[in-house]
């Protein structure tokens, strides 16, 4: 049965990355779980032990991507921009803002959200739009490690390990800081434009900023203190989603991400029943930074080969109980390595399918151009940045 197993995971991570028009991304994983329960590769409890410590990060997404969708409707993100398209650092602001949406909602919510309105600036301001549209993306990566809500995978470690804000702030909050500022460098050099001295007047409704400040700022401190009360992020998410209900009379039923849900899920299930047969102790076991180097540049690899998710799943059982250092450089590699390649997350995935539909003109060979020239030195630092907080911290 291991080859099977180890050929569900394959094929089913094919069907993500390679899929037909009008195919979900999801398709192939069920698929292969329903044929896997069938051939009798794994059982149903094998199905359940996988599904289980992925509950409460699956239903954070589930809330999550509604709550950055409604406070976009509010009008949110639009004022915020507003205000900062009237800025002589025109990047930089765009830059900061996008990394502050990335690290505080998640990349999905930040890809979705932004890259429109991004693109809508540049096209105001008579900017490339290609230009723009790369800063959501970018952050994405670069941005999604300081807290576990950022980014699935966080989640799914928090969850397996648990662990808090503040063990994440103070772990990976420095390398993300520093990927952040290298990769603001990188982005500045291939993307040399400046902005047109004239500025937008186009309207937005300041009330926007009042209403939803309190929201954001209410998540914000869910998220980071509520650890300390074992309030869970869903919860957090829930109880703001209810507040922007009231306040949009809407309810975004279908901006809920079933199908990332249920893609997650599956390739959790396959990952699963695979990676004992995998033997990744081996490629991710030692001490010491030369250990931190090896598992920090084989998960970046690995996740742009793969897709972060599955790379992750399959790593995570090889760390064992008490992974200590091993995991902050699993995590950063993961999260990090995507920017190298489209396939490497879903965000990418998505973000290519939002930017062709905002006719920007970006294609797989365009992002991996762009992203090793901008990506490459920011994983190097963001690397030697997390050798000196393990140094530091023990």
């Amino acid at each position: 049965m291991t080859g099977i197993r180890l050929g569900l995971l394959v094929i089913a991570v094919a069907g993500v990355l390679i899929r037909r028009p009008g195919v979900p991304a999801w398709g192939a994983p069920v698929s292969m779980v329903v044929v896997g329960l069938a051939l009798g590769a794994f059982g149903t409890g094998t199905v359940g032990d996988a599904l289980d410590p992925m509950a409460e990060p699956l239903g954070f997404l589930l809330l999550a991507v509604p709550l950055a969708v409604m406070l976009d409707r509010l009008g949110f993100f639009t004022a915020v921009a507003a205000r900062i398209d009237h800025h002589r650092h025109l990047h930089l602001g765009l830059w900061i803002f996008a990394a502050a949406v990335t690290t505080l909602f998640n990349l999905d919510a930040s890809v979705v959200l932004l890259t429109p309105l991004y693109v809508r600036i540049a096209r105001r301001h008579g900017l490339d739009p290609v230009a723009l549209a790369f800063v959501p993306i970018l952050l994405a990566c670069f941005a999604s490690s300081a807290l576990p809500v950022s980014n699935l995978t966080n989640l799914l470690a928090a969850g397996r390990f648990d662990l808090g804000t503040a063990m994440f702030a103070s772990r990976l909050g420095p390398a993300s800081a520093v990927a952040t500022a290298v990769g603001y460098c990188g982005y500045r050099r291939v993307f040399r434009e400046t902005v047109p001295g004239r500025s937008t007047n186009e309207p937005f409704d300041p009330r926007a900023l009042r209403l939803g400040a309190p929201v954001v700022l209410f998540v914000l401190v869910g998220f980071t203190v509520g650890d300390a009360w074992a309030v869970p992020a869903w919860v957090v998410a829930a109880a703001a989603d209810v507040v922007l209900v009231a306040m949009t009379r809407r309810v975004p039923w279908r901006t809920i991400p079933w199908g990332a849900a249920a893609l997650a899920a599956s390739l959790g299930v396959l990952a699963a029943s695979a990676s004992p047969s995998l033997h990744l102790d081996r490629v991710l076991g030692g001490t010491g930074s030369g250990s931190t180097v090896r598992i920090f540049i084989v998960s970046a690899f690995g996740a742009t080969a793969l897709n972060n998710l599955p790379a992750l799943l399959v790593s995570l059982p090889a760390l064992g109980a008490n992974p200590g250092s091993r995991l902050w450089a699993l995590l950063l590699g993961v999260n990090l390595g995507p920017v190298l390649a489209i396939n490497g997350s879903l965000a990418g995935l998505l973000w290519l399918d939002t930017a062709r539909r905002l006719g920007v003109p970006v294609d797989s060979r365009t992002y991996t151009r762009v992203g090793w020239r901008v990506g490459l030195p920011a994983l190097a630092a963001g690397c030697a940045t997390l050798l000196v907080t393990n140094r530091l911290l023990g």
